[in-house]
């Protein structure tokens, strides 16, 4: 449901390809490339932070051929610790090495460090 839906100022989504509404575009579907996670090489470190806090970087992913996010989720659920994305480097809180690169090498990526 819209946040304006049966008012006055409601607002149809439209398409970004040709301005129609999404009812009426006739456009064919966008495609995303898939990289397979062969192709791609996770990069692993572990990088003291401060007061000794350890964290597991995860680096070399580009994010236009993988999700990101998604790998992000499966890594902290693997790992039963938080993490983040900051530009294009996944952070797992905690020396996380094995679990991370368990994870990654089951999924199929190539993994060095």
């Amino acid at each position: 449901m819209r946040l304006f839906e049966g008012t006055q100022w409601d607002r149809p989504p439209h398409c970004e390809l040709c301005g129609m509404p999404e009812a009426e575009c006739r456009c064919p579907p966008a495609t995303e490339p898939v990289v397979s996670p062969a192709t791609q090489t996770a990069r692993l470190a572990i990088e003291k932070r401060r007061k000794g806090k350890a964290v597991t970087l995860v680096r070399g992913l580009k994010s236009a051929e993988t999700d990101l996010r998604e790998l992000l989720t499966q890594l902290k659920t693997g790992c039963g610790a938080g993490g983040t994305l900051q530009d294009e480097t996944i952070e797992i809180q905690g020396r996380q090495l094995d679990r991370v690169r368990e994870i990654l090498e089951g999924i199929g990526y190539r993994v060095r460090g």
